[in-house]
C-alpha cells in the first residue's frame, strides 16, 4: 500500500494552471502525488506528466485535500477543501465572501487574513491560515530585489479587467493608440481572457514596432519585461505592485497612495510621465502596500499551503461548526459536472 499523500488540484478556469502548478511541484518534491480535475477551460493545456481524473477516479483515488483557486468546490470529492484564491482583493465585490464550501482558507497576506479571521470567528465553519500566494512562487526571485533602472525607451504594460463597468480599455483606447505611435515608449498589451472580443481585436490591430499584444496565460511572465503598468480595477495590478514598480490606474475602485489614479483620459500621459520619474514617496507607498498584501518574498508559499493542510488534518480536520447545507449551490455544481451519486 502506497504511503504517498494524494492531492487533487481543481480548476474551473485556465488561470488555475498558473496558480496551482507551483503546488503540484511542491507536492512532488515531498514525494507525494498530485492530480487534476477540471470542469471548465484548462484541461486541454495539461502536459504529458500531469494526470487528469474523472469524478469516479477522484472518489477512488481519495485525495487528502482538494485545493482550488475557484470560489466553489465539489462537496462530493473526498478530502479537506482548501481555497487559495485566484488573485488579490482589487476592490471588486465578493473577494471577502464566504460561500460555505471550504474547510481551510489559505490567505495571501495580513490584509486578507484579518478580514477572513473575523468572519471565521463569527461563523466557526472554516479555518484561516496565512500562507502567501502559490502562483507567485516561481517568480519571486525575478520580481523582488533591487528595482532595476527604467529602460531606454521605457516599456509600459497595459492591462485591463474584462468587467465592462470597471474596464478602461475602451475609454483609453484612443490615448493608447496615440501614445504608441511616436516611439517615446514601448507598449505590451494583455487582457483578461474574458475581455470583450471586439475590444481585444481593436487593440490587436494597433500592433506596430512600438506596441505588441501578448497572449500569455500567466501575466507574471511579462512583469520583468516592463517598467510600469497601466490598468483600472484588475487584481493583476496588485501582483505587479509586488515588483515595486509604479501603476497608473483609471477610476480604480480602491485608489490609494500606492497608485497614480486618474479619472480623465487627458490625465493619462502626464500620469505615465510621473510614474516613470519614480518619485520616492510613491515608491515607499508601493513597498508599504506590498508588505500588507503579500509580505512573503521566499517563493515558498506552496509549501506553507501544504503545511497548513497537514496542521489542519493533524488537529482532526474539523472546524468548530459544520459547514452550511448550501443545497442550491451544491445542486448547481452537480448539474455542471453531471454527477448525481453519493456525496
Amino acid at each position: 500500500m502506497s504511503s504517498k499523500k494524494h492531492y487533487l488540484l481543481y480548476g474551473s478556469e485556465r488561470y488555475a494552471l498558473a496558480i496551482l502548478r507551483p503546488l503540484q511541484e511542491a507536492i512532488r518534491v515531498r514525494g507525494d502525488e498530485a492530480a487534476w480535475f477540471f470542469d471548465g477551460p484548462g484541461a486541454e493545456d495539461l502536459v504529458a506528466d500531469e494526470r487528469l481524473l474523472t469524478v469516479d477516479e477522484v472518489r477512488r483515488w481519495k485525495p487528502i485535500a482538494v485545493i482550488t483557486s475557484s470560489n466553489a468546490v465539489p462537496h462530493f470529492f473526498p478530502g479537506v477543501k482548501v481555497e487559495t484564491f485566484h488573485g488579490f482583493d482589487a476592490g471588486k465585490p465578493r473577494h471577502i465572501y464566504v460561500r460555505g464550501f471550504f474547510d481551510l482558507y489559505c490567505t495571501t497576506g495580513p490584509r486578507d487574513t484579518a478580514k477572513f479571521k473575523e468572519i471565521a470567528d463569527h461563523v466557526g465553519h472554516f479555518t484561516v491560515t496565512e500562507t502567501g500566494f502559490p502562483k507567485l512562487d516561481p517568480f519571486m526571485q525575478e520580481i523582488t530585489g533591487p528595482l532595476p533602472e527604467v529602460r531606454k525607451p521605457p516599456v509600459i504594460l497595459y492591462h485591463s479587467t474584462f468587467s465592462p463597468s470597471w474596464s478602461a480599455a475602451e475609454t483609453l483606447y484612443e490615448e493608447v493608440k496615440r501614445l504608441s505611435r511616436d516611439g517615446r515608449w514601448r507598449w505590451i498589451v494583455t487582457f483578461h481572457p474574458k475581455m470583450n472580443p471586439e475590444t481585444t481585436a481593436k487593440f490587436k490591430a494597433l500592433q506596430n514596432e512600438y506596441l505588441s499584444f501578448a497572449e500569455n496565460d500567466n501575466i507574471l511572465e511579462l512583469f520583468p519585461q516592463v517598467d510600469m503598468m497601466c490598468s483600472d480595477t484588475s487584481s493583476a495590478l496588485n501582483e505587479f505592485l509586488l515588483t515595486g514598480k509604479p501603476v497608473v490606474t483609471f477610476k480604480n475602485r480602491r485608489p490609494g497612495p500606492q497608485l497614480i489614479d486618474i479619472d480623465e483620459p487627458a490625465q493619462f500621459e502626464p500620469a505615465i510621465e510621473r510614474a516613470l520619474a519614480r518619485p520616492p514617496e510613491l515608491l515607499k507607498a508601493i513597498r508599504d502596500y506590498a508588505d500588507a498584501i503579500h509580505p512573503y518574498r521566499d517563493g515558498h508559499s506552496s509549501e506553507r499551503v501544504l503545511d497548513a493542510i497537514d496542521a489542519f488534518i493533524a488537529t482532526g480536520a474539523r472546524n468548530r461548526r459544520r459547514k452550511p447545507l448550501n443545497l442550491w449551490r451544491k445542486l448547481k455544481l452537480r448539474r455542471r459536472i453531471g454527477y448525481w451519486g453519493p456525496a
